[in-house]
């Protein structure tokens, strides 16, 4: 009976050990879990903004591509527009117009083009008379 009253006596102080343990541990453990929650949230907002502030800069930078891509264009454009006013006879700048009224008329844009050279350059588009037979038809 001494034997089994010593192992109780021994089994209930082991408890109470363990329960003053758990009793101190578990505040602790909540304390550094809530830390380590908390850097963890932290950590994800700032990669958030530094994903925020990468989009931002690379908008920008293809704004930035996109607005010399379009001064390029333009100079293009003027040093075209340069070329076909200055150098050009007048003669082949009749024949871009007639080859721009025949892509037109390709794509279905003008259904009927009579094309009358003047000095004017003033095409004649008839949309409901049938086309005379002396007239060249441009399509």
């Amino acid at each position: 009976m001494k034997l089994t009253f010593r192992i109780l006596i021994v089994l209930a102080l082991i408890g109470v050990f363990i329960i003053a343990a758990l009793m101190y541990i578990m505040p602790v453990y909540n304390v550094w879990q809530q830390e380590m929650s908390g850097k963890a949230e932290m950590a994800k907002a700032e990669q958030n903004r530094r994903i925020l502030v990468e989009e931002a800069r690379a908008r920008l930078e293809a704004e930035k591509l996109n607005a010399q891509a379009e001064v390029e264009r333009a100079k293009g454009m003027a040093e075209a527009m340069r070329v076909e006013n200055n150098t050009l006879s007048k003669t082949y700048n009749q024949y871009l117009f007639i080859r721009t009224l025949e892509k037109l008329a390709d794509k279905g844009s003008i259904p009927q083009i009579i094309y009358l050279p003047s000095e004017g350059m003033v095409p004649v588009m008839d949309l409901t008379n049938p086309v005379p037979d002396k007239v060249p038809i441009v399509k």
